[in-house]
């Protein structure tokens, strides 16, 4: 899978949409950051044929990260995109109609591992950690459980951005940091190999909204069924998800390249948990929580609009209700 630049995406939007007449549906595209097993039902979606039964041409392709993201949908070049609430937030302040539609990863599935001489929380005390960015939303989140361990920022710790995560557990599995968040399931791949599982943002932050699915209002009131048709794969892929465990390890293992054995306890970490939502619902107070924290460590005063003014779950309960009539 491809990752594509803001030029890249235009052309090949345009060589799709040029296509498109000669084509049964158009095509429908959708936004990633990454294909990790967080947004392994989009590909249940795409590959198992949700999105077709929908009459949606649906491709998924990669952006790199939330501003390209909100880029694209901003210019029309993919029609779903799914950032993070706050990038939702921060795109409305600057006047850009986003609204969110439904869920991906509906909480935070990151463990923060240290390396092989750091196994407590306070071991990290004067230590320098890595993250995948200085300021975006996953690591205000890790600052907050740190915090709740007794370590504030910068007094008892440094933050360095180290990059993506295979640079992260490079650097982890050098030791050239002393930890940083890795997400299920390659924390079971860094304790596989010496590291140290310190604990869990969950222990912290029950609730937390990572990503979600995001539209550009004018384009959805105009394309109102094409949204629903999206929303109703996506229930369908999840409930699938849910229902067929089997299979759904064995799809989650071969698409994502991952070892059986940490496909299947992915998979169970993310059911038992509701991480996916069984109908690719949202967390509304999952979101009020990470735009929060997003406040908390921007200083923006006065009151937070509330997590539901940024949500239209219209098109969900529309999708719903015609999966559950028939």
């Amino acid at each position: 899978m491809k990752t594509f630049t803001a030029a890249g995406l235009l052309l090949m939007f345009c060589l799709l949409v040029a296509g498109a007449g000669a084509q049964e549906k158009p095509p429908f595209l959708i936004a990633a950051s990454s294909k990790t097993l967080g947004y392994g039902p989009l590909w249940i979606a795409w590959k198992k044929g949700f999105f077709s039964q929908q009459g949606l041409n649906g491709q998924v392709i990669l952006l790199r990260g939330t501003p390209m993201t909100v880029q694209a949908l901003a210019a029309d070049s993919v029609f779903i995109g799914c950032p993070t609430p706050e990038a939702v937030a921060e795109a409305r302040e600057r006047g850009l109609n986003l609204e969110i539609v439904g869920g991906v990863i509906n909480g935070l599935t990151h463990a923060i591992v240290g390396g092989k001489k750091y196994k407590t929380y306070e071991e990290l005390r004067g230590a320098t950690l890595g993250s995948l960015s200085l300021t975006s939303g996953i690591t205000f989140a890790l600052r907050q459980v740190l915090k709740a361990k007794g370590l504030d920022y910068p007094k008892d710790y440094k933050l360095i951005n180290v990059g993506g995560t295979p640079e992260l557990f490079a650097a982890l599995a050098s030791g050239q940091i002393a930890a940083a968040p890795l997400a299920i399931p390659l924390n079971l791949a860094a304790e596989e190999s010496g590291l140290n599982v310190i604990g869990w943002y969950r222990d912290v932050l029950p609730n937390y909204q990572l990503t979600l699915f995001a539209v550009k209002r004018s384009w959805a009131e105009e394309n109102r069924p094409l949204v629903v048709r999206f929303m109703k794969a996506m229930a369908l892929a999840m409930r699938w998800t849910y229902q067929n465990r089997e299979a759904a390890i064995a799809f989650l293992s071969q698409e994502m390249k991952l070892k059986p054995e940490h496909a299947r306890k992915g998979w169970e970490y993310y059911t038992n948990n509701r991480i996916w939502h069984p109908d690719a619902d949202v967390n509304l107070e999952g979101i009020r929580v990470t735009l929060q924290i997003l406040r908390d460590n921007s200083g923006a005063k006065g009151p937070m609009p509330a997590a539901a003014s940024y949500v239209n779950q219209s098109y969900l309960k529309e999708a719903l209700k015609e999966l559950d009539t028939k």
